[in-house]
């Protein structure tokens, strides 16, 4: 008999939608996923991009899943309250599965499900937490117990690179626990019909101002100071760079005043945000992908494997959690310290110095990331669980 695996997440997310089906797909296991936030169904309110987001591409297709009511007064996936699911464990327990795999456990109903299976079934986690943003001091020993403390409650994570396995080795979970199944996009969708994503692109660059014969470095993400687009914009306003292109991709809470700060530059583009249909075009409308993140929280960067897929090579800080894995010792991005201007504005000057770079630097990140895809984080699974 097939065995079953239930999933908790809280809703669906343009990253995980694509690997359950092909999960599902693949034949060896059945799966269902538990559904927390159920009044995001439809749309997500999305508080980095300041509005309500509904994906144009399909979500729920091709797995098995459920919506549980969330009967939480404020519903969030913010504090711990927000996401109260009473009927959940009921409901798993009807599906009666073999193991169970939670995304984050710092939610009520995600925890009662932790809690609740534990010496059951097998308890999986899935998490990308690192340590790149501790600092010393008190708060930081009393997270270590606490945390050595849940992650006592799960049988296996899956890791999803190097940072986040220090995490949980750093937490108390053994090499044992700990499972490969590598951060990743749907890296079909980006890298095929290149036609398309060529046309719209062109699309974009007209109805922009843009030139896609020039040398582009692009920012696509929220405006937030967590990711301190502020950074790059500061050096797309030097004189030295007025020949180049600086494209900034998304909306929040920093767009006003970016748009003030590039008043008259003609170099500075900004386009609205883009749904994920048009992304792979996106990608495509400069050389350079520029994630200048000083945290805290930015655990991965799934933009990065998005922009190495189309053919855009990564600057990212080391803020970013990804670089230790997809950039480090490759020759396939450039790594900076967080917030330095200099370190940053130099990477950019060699770039526009030496084009016989790019192409060979381009092939180099579509390599590396070729081997962050959905079927191995599928087999890591069925591996686990004896399939």
């Amino acid at each position: 008999m097939m065995k079953k695996l239930a999933i908790v997440s809280t809703h669906p997310i343009q990253y995980n939608a694509p690997f359950f089906k092909l999960l599902a797909q693949r034949g060896h296991i059945g799966l269902k996923v538990f559904y927390t936030q159920s009044h995001w169904k439809d749309k997500v309110l999305d508080v980095g991009f300041k509005k309500e987001i509904s994906w144009d591409l399909p979500l729920l297709d091709g797995y098995e899943h459920c919506f549980v009511d969330n009967i939480s007064n404020k519903p969030d996936t913010k504090h711990y309250g927000g996401v109260d699911c009473p009927a959940i464990l009921d409901e798993i327990s009807a599906y009666s599965p073999d193991a169970v795999l939670v995304f984050g456990w710092n939610l009520k109903a995600h925890w009662k499900v932790i809690r609740h299976f534990k010496n059951k079934i097998p308890v999986y986690f899935r998490g990308d937490s690192t340590l790149l943003d501790e600092q010393p001091g008190w708060r930081t020993w009393l997270r270590r117990l606490v945390l050595t403390w849940v992650y006592r409650q799960v049988d296996a994570a899956f890791y999803v690179g190097t940072e986040n396995k220090k995490y949980f080795l750093k937490h108390g979970l053994k090499e044992s626990q700990l499972v490969y199944a590598p951060h990743a996009v749907d890296n079909e969708r980006f890298s095929q019909d290149q036609m398309l994503h060529e046309a719209n692109a062109d699309r974009l660059a007209s109805e922009y101002g843009l030139d896609r014969s020039k040398l582009s470095f692009l920012f696509a993400g929220k405006f937030e100071r967590k990711k301190n687009p502020l950074l790059l914009l500061q050096l797309a306003l030097e004189e030295q760079f007025r020949d180049i292109q600086f494209v900034f991709v998304g909306n929040g809470e920093l767009e006003e005043q970016m748009k003030a700060m590039a008043s008259g530059h003609a170099n500075v583009l900004f386009l609205p945000f883009q749904n994920q249909s048009l992304m792979p075009a996106v990608y495509r409308l400069a050389r350079f992908f520029v994630l200048p993140s000083r945290g805290p929280g930015e655990t991965w960067g799934l933009a990065v494997n998005e922009a190495m897929v189309s053919g855009a090579v990564p600057i990212v800080s080391d803020k970013v959690g990804c670089a230790a894995d997809l950039i480090a010792g490759r020759e396939s991005g450039f790594i900076f310290p967080s917030n330095d201007r200099a370190a940053l504005r130099s990477i950019l000057q060699q770039l526009v110095s030496h084009p016989e770079l790019w192409d060979g630097w381009t092939e180099n990140a579509r390599k590396v990331v070729s081997s962050h895809h959905y079927t191995a984080v599928a087999q890591a699974i069925e591996k686990r669980m004896g399939c």
